[in-house]
């Protein structure tokens, strides 16, 4: 979008703690758009599991196209402990992918200064890289059925579809992403599994050789998924963009995300980049419902997925100046990123990371 245009933000507080960070993620956009001269608008919806239970619908009638006007969809979280598990996730951030047709799920896994990480002897260079996840496809496609159901003759079959479409489209993002990264490395590394996947992942690899050669100027590179895994602990400075499918892509970035010192500072995008898409932006830590009201919550993903909305929505000086502030906020003040052991409350944090700017 142009820079001098209004952003248009819907934002999503979500379930549990997730208002709570998002209202943190707000308070660093506002104190930024200050400085930068950014104009923005917010409009609240209350999608979750409080509607749910009142309503009986995840998304009301006329919710998506809704959204669809909007630039970013910024959300807190989602997840209550009153409703059965894979409503809200299904209904909501499933449907918005698909419907958005959100098909890049960008997850940049950097260890902030100050921040610990399980891997004894790495630290803040060794840990920076990212992963681009194909978004609309796979095994969450919900194609499948069962048959005799509740029978000891039950058969379950799950089907993972994969279009020439949906891989191309991610495959040549992310060659356009590590180019635009430009870290010494210009080394994008498709993860799969083709030596057993040899259908579906076979069309993966076929498409990332044909698009490579497009791309004289980054590496292209291939691991395993389980050998992508095991690299990412015992060498994680090897990598620098990943290429996956949707179901490896959810594992590992979780996985990732522990790396870079847990799910209190990781964030993540659900991007649709084409123009007039509307991308959705969100912490990757659920919603705690237990810390709820407490002021023991992190809310570092979710400040830095509003630096993620901004660098997406073209806005980069000012995501670079928030993620500046945040690396001096863990690196400098923090006691620690679990939940009450900040040294900090929720809402402080934020005020540190407006100081910071």
């Amino acid at each position: 979008m142009n820079a001098n245009q209004s952003l248009k933000i819907a934002v999503l507080g979500g379930d549990g703690t997730g208002p709570e960070v998002a209202a943190e993620g707000l308070k660093v956009l506002k104190a930024v758009a200050k400085l930068d001269g950014i104009k923005y608008d917010t409009t609240n919806f209350d999608f979750g599991g409080d509607r749910y239970l009142r309503t009986g619908e995840v998304l009301p009638e006329g919710a998506v196209d809704e959204l669809r006007k909007f630039d970013a969809i910024y959300l807190g979280a989602i997840g209550h402990p009153d409703v059965k598990p894979g409503i809200l996730e299904k209904g909501l951030l499933l449907e918005l992918r698909f419907q958005l047709d959100q098909y890049i799920n960008l997850r940049p896994v950097k260890l902030f200064p100050g921040v610990e990480t399980p891997l004894r002897d790495k630290g803040p260079d060794d840990i920076d890289f990212v992963v681009v996840r194909e978004n609309t496809e796979d095994m969450y496609c919900g194609t499948g059925g069962f048959l005799k159901k509740n029978t000891p003759d039950e058969v379950a079959i799950q089907t993972a579809v994969y279009t020439r479409k949906g891989c191309e489209r991610c495959i040549r993002w992310a060659f356009d992403f590590t180019r635009k990264r430009n870290n010494p490395k210009k080394m994008l590394t498709l993860v799969a599994k083709t030596n057993v996947l040899t259908y579906g992942h076979d069309l993966w690899w076929r498409t990332f050789q044909e698009v490579a050669k497009e791309y004289p100027d980054i590496k292209p590179d291939y691991n395993h998924v389980d050998a992508a895994c095991m690299w990412m602990v015992k060498n994680p400075e090897y990598f620098d963009v990943i290429v996956t499918t949707n179901m490896f892509g959810d594992i590992i970035t979780d996985l990732a995300g522990i790396l870079q010192g847990g799910m209190g500072v990781a964030a993540g995008g659900n991007i649709n980049p084409d123009p007039g898409g509307t991308s959705m932006f969100e912490p990757m830590g659920g919603s705690a419902p237990k810390y709820t009201g407490t002021g023991k919550i992190n809310p570092i993903a979710a400040i830095n997925a509003m630096a993620m909305l901004l660098e997406q929505t073209g806005h980069a000086k000012s995501a670079a100046r928030i993620n500046k502030a945040i690396q001096v906020v863990t690196g400098t003040k923090m006691k620690s990123q679990a939940a009450g052991k900040m040294g900090y409350n929720t809402s402080e944090v934020g005020d540190l990371v407006c100081e910071a700017l």
